[in-house]
């Protein structure tokens, strides 16, 4: 801190010293106007950074403001105190614990000068002049462990020259020139002298000379060994916080193997029968938030607490560590699902609680964050369940952090500009709105950026506002949108069917201008995808910009940019775009980062949670990711859209299947939410299994296409026999998966999954030909087509003439390049959910197709798929509630 002569000379010093021997050292340099706020944090940095092996603080602190030098070096962690001054070390050195603490440089250095004499130190009179924390108290309590009898003198000591006279061993470390006289040394006595004093001196240009606190030329005739000053004790004290930096390496090498975390698991106590998932959340302390950071390898400026259990983790991570290598990236899908769905979250939670807490391997899960519609709905939360969980669960499921508050703030922005801007336009001359769009502010107008970039979109290049033509602002005032175009809805996060439809504008204020319009869940905005596909605030805040809300008179695309509202959109997203970090019921971390629908978006958590997790477990690491609905869906879209956009490439896929869903599929009754199941999925039948299994050497032949390892991951009920779940193991086998496993990880947790964990590790290994199923320059009805046919099992499509108007509009607008993202029931194969099994052979409909032009795909309506919310199918009655003494929530999702 600050910027004292004196100082700079020791740091350079001790920074040529470390590029002599190969150690990289930095110099932090603070300014004098610095606070100990600003120290502390800076000192908590370099706490957190596993790159650093030691620092330290050079003292005296130069600051303007009052610093507490004490609390400055106590704040320093112990283990990279390598200037031993902390209380901790100093306490330990006390104690004799000297091979676990760092020793002061100084006492160090005398130490090893005294070794290097030969002078056995065993049984030996020592006498320290001086009682300084930093050379006098720990050079006797160094002595004293090194079996020396110690005293200790100071400027009070009335008999000083009578107990110098006793020593064997003399360290003066008093600060005071030639203070020990020559007469006084031992004859034979080894003396160290650790004073740097300044004395008058004529014969030298500087008018003074260094001297020790030992009368030196007197001295030396009397001891057998003197270090003379300078060029004694100093070079030495450098030395020894080189020493110092390298045993902190090493220590650092013991304790933290390379590419491992040092993490500590939690132990459950299974229960039979298992109890309620609240139940078994609750039964679990979480680790605290920051202390599952730290284990995993973030600094702490890197995290931002919410709270004891969760946190936003910055980007800055992932620059951070953007030369790390990935490891290894695996995806949990699944068959064509029943409406119970068949266990993806509980698969990869259990996965990820394996492979971390049994097989120790470095793991991220990275999971969607649940929409509040389905968690106060039918299906409930989904944070996994049994013992296979994201903890606390109510945190998971019930706001988390804010993220789909955030967008859905930004997304009904969007919406009222939309209709604000149609208002203004039917109501203004193109003068009137030039004048509130390009303010005059002191007599001078001046455009913005957002502004300037909509005028080079027009061709127009100017920057004065002054210098526009009539038309010139014509076409830069007015978007000309024809309402009936208008594709950006408004959203909310919660089930409600009075808004599917709605009317708006009946204000009188509004003069009549009203419209009809609707309501979406928020988890359906084009935002809430932009979020799960952007890999950077820069990307994120480009993709907000070119989001289409509807299209002009003229047909053109109309965008969130030219509306003028992508900055504000990216500052209402600026926290979201972080992903959150929380943990299982075993203890390994969770990214829980986005959560867009599965059947108009493409249904996968965040690329930048994927990302700095893949940097984070390092190369012999694993991320699991979970991809929405079945396979034919959500993992199809993960290869086509989400990497294709990451950039990166999976390695395994876990399918996860169910005896219950193989049985509907081979012809049992519906499976009906919230209604007791028929027997035939609570009774053994082989032969409803088998035919059912059809579903499955689909879905794996699916994954296949796209040249990855497919694991089967049987999901066992406790209605499920051997038999029953040994059959799915064989089909399985015979349908091409790598390896199929049986799991019970819901009643077990990790435990349940140490096969699927081995099986996924196993194929990891294997050969991995990673493509896509088609290229996006081919034509947008040929990209359908391809899904359809190779996906879906159909004969071919049928475009609608809605949709082929579509075809022509989006290609023409320079949409065509754009993935495709099939918006289809997930209750079947085909577009008729109704239909299980592998149907083949059909026509597949297309209705209609939309454009979200920001993510960055087109997203066909297939049969009569809705992009409403889905309905309540019930009155609403929660069975939770809040204890109002504790605070906790009680009740079930």
């Amino acid at each position: 801190v600050g910027n004292r002569d004196d100082s700079n000379l020791y740091i350079n010093m001790k920074l040529k010293a470390a590029a002599e021997i190969g150690i990289s050292a930095n110099h932090i340099k603070l300014p004098n106007t610095a606070t100990e706020a600003e120290v502390l944090k800076c000192i908590a940095s370099l706490n957190g950074d596993p790159a650093v092996h030691g620092f330290i603080v050079q003292l005296p602190l130069d600051s303007d403001k009052p610093i507490n030098t004490e609390k400055i070096t106590n704040a320093v962690a112990p283990e990279k105190d390598v200037d031993g001054l902390s209380s901790i070390n100093a306490g330990k050195l006390s104690r004799g614990d000297l091979g676990d603490c760092f020793i002061p440089c100084t006492p160090k250095g005398c130490m090893e000068l005294i070794r290097q004499t030969g002078v056995q130190v065993a049984g030996k009179r020592a006498v320290v002049v001086g009682r300084s924390k930093i050379v006098g108290a720990p050079m006797h309590d160094l002595l004293l462990w090194n079996h020396a009898t110690v005293t200790t003198c100071h400027s009070k000591t009335l008999t000083l020259a009578e107990e110098v006279a006793k020593a064997d061993i003399l360290v003066v470390a008093a600060g005071k020139a030639e203070m020990v006289k020559g007469e006084w040394i031992k004859p034979g006595a080894v003396v160290i002298d650790c004073g740097i004093n300044h004395v008058p001196d004529s014969t030298k240009a500087s008018g003074k000379r260094v001297v020790g606190d030992v009368a030196y030329s007197t001295a030396k005739e009397k001891a057998s060994y003197i270090t003379p000053v300078p060029g004694g004790v100093g070079p030495m004290t450098v030395a020894m916080l080189m020493q110092s930096t390298v045993e902190s390496a090493q220590r650092f090498l013991e304790k933290f193997q390379p590419g491992k975390w040092n993490i500590q698991y939690n132990q459950l106590t299974l229960k039979v029968p298992v109890p309620s998932d609240i139940e078994v959340s609750r039964s679990c302390i979480p680790k605290p938030i920051g202390q599952v950071a730290k284990e995993v390898g973030l600094l702490p400026e890197e995290v931002e607490p919410y709270g004891q259990t969760k946190a936003k983790v910055q980007l800055s991570a992932l620059q951070r560590l953007q030369d790390q290598p990935d490891g290894k990236y695996v995806v949990v899908t699944g068959i064509t699902p029943t409406p119970l769905g068949e266990g993806k979250s509980t698969t990869t939670i259990g996965l990820v609680q394996a492979l971390g807490a049994h097989l120790h391997q470095n793991v991220f899960a990275c999971v969607r964050q649940p929409s509040q519609g389905p968690t106060f709905g039918i299906k409930g939360g989904a944070a996994g369940g049994g013992y296979s969980q994201v903890i606390p669960m109510e945190e998971f499921n019930l706001h988390l952090t804010g993220d789909i508050h955030a967008i859905t703030a930004a997304n009904n922005l969007v919406a009222a500009a939309v209709d604000a801007r149609i208002f203004h336009e039917l109501t203004q001359t193109d003068q009137a709105l030039y004048n509130r769009l390009v303010p005059s502010v002191n007599g001078i107008r001046k455009f913005s950026g957002i502004q300037i970039r909509r005028l080079r979109k027009l061709g127009i290049n100017k920057t004065d506002p002054e210098a526009l033509t009539k038309e010139e602002m014509n076409v830069f005032v007015r978007l000309d949108i024809d309402p009936a175009t208008i594709t950006w809805q408004r959203v909310l996060d919660t089930n409600d069917r009075f808004l599917r439809r709605i009317t708006i504008g009946q204000s009188p204020t509004e003069k009549g201008f009203s419209r009809t319009a609707q309501f979406d869940i928020t988890v359906a905005s084009e935002i809430m995808a932009v979020l799960a596909l952007a890999d950077g605030l820069d990307d994120m805040r480009t993709r907000l910009g070119r989001m289409v809300v509807a299209s002009s008179k003229r047909g053109e695309p109309v965008t969130a940019d030219d509306l003028g509202v992508t900055g504000a959109l990216a500052v209402l997203m600026k926290d979201a775009v972080k992903p959150n970090l929380m943990q299982t019921l075993e203890g390994t971390p969770v990214f829980v980062h986005a959560g867009p629908f599965a059947n108009i978006a493409h249904g996968n958590s965040s690329v930048l949670a994927d990302k700095i997790a893949l940097k984070l477990v390092g190369k012999d690491g694993f991320v699991v990711t979970e991809a929405g609905f079945g396979a034919d869906i959500g993992m199809e879209k993960f290869f086509n859209i989400k990497c294709r956009y990451s950039g990166l490439r999976p390695h395994v896929v876990v399918l996860v299947a169910t005896v219950r869903a193989l049985k509907m599929h081979g012809g049992g009754p519906a499976v009906i939410a919230g209604v007791p199941l028929p027997k035939e999925y609570t009774e053994e039948n082989l032969q409803l299994l088998a035919q059912g299994c059809s579903n499955l050497s689909k879905q794996i032949q699916n994954a296949q296409m796209f040249g990855v390892p497919v694991v089967v991951a049987v999901n066992a009920f406790k209605t499920d026999t051997k038999a029953e779940l040994a059959l799915v193991v064989q089909l399985a086998k015979e349908a091409g998966a790598f390896d199929a496993v049986e799991c019970t990880h819901w009643a077990e947790g990790g435990k349940g999954a140490v096969t699927l964990a081995r099986a996924v590790q196993r194929a990891s290994q294997a050969p991995s030909n990673f493509r896509f199923l088609y290229n996006v320059e081919l034509p947008v009805t040929d990209k359908i087509r391809l899904i359809a046919q190779q996906i879906y099992g159909a004969s071919d499509i049928e475009l609608l003439p809605e949709a082929q108007e579509k075809v022509t509009l989006y290609t023409k607008q320079g949409f065509g390049n754009l993935p495709i993202c099939m918006a289809k029931t997930h209750l079947s194969l085909s577009h008729d959910p109704e239909q299980k099994g592998a149907p083949t052979g059909f026509i597949l409909p297309i209705r209609d197709i939309r454009a979200s032009v920001g993510a960055g795909f087109l997203y066909p309506l297939v049969g009569t798929m809705s992009t409403m919310p889905g309905l309540p199918t019930r009155p609403c009655f929660f069975d939770i509630d809040l204890d109002p003494v504790s605070g906790e929530v009680n009740g079930l999702f």
